[in-house]
């Protein structure tokens, strides 16, 4: 399997995940915190430095569930903010005659 390179937009998320679990995690170990989410220390220090731009669904859910993030609260923090190129290419298409689209 090929992997696409990260975008510009991967790494920052990337770095925001990692920002929001340093700041859960607080001064609980990073060890205990790896342990009790399953995965190894290793993981949680690429996650939390950004060097892991895209971890694994079930490593993020794991993660959160110990730190007592709920998974909307890690995608509220780590999603993209919409721009106003993203705004005018969700704006409903209009048919020939000028009316909406359905």
């Amino acid at each position: 399997m090929v992997r696409l390179p990260l975008t510009a937009a991967d790494i920052e998320r990337g770095q925001r995940l990692g920002a929001l679990l340093r700041r859960a995690r607080g001064d609980r170990s990073m060890l205990e915190t790896a342990l009790d989410a399953g995965v190894s220390p290793e993981t949680l220090r690429k996650i939390e430095t950004g060097r892991v731009a895209t971890p694994a669904f079930p490593t993020i859910a794991a993660i959160a569930g110990v730190l007592g993030l709920s998974l909307d609260e890690v995608w509220s923090e780590i999603r993209d903010v919409p721009s106003a190129i993203d705004d005018v290419s969700r704006a409903p298409l209009r048919s020939p005659a000028g009316s909406a689209a359905r």
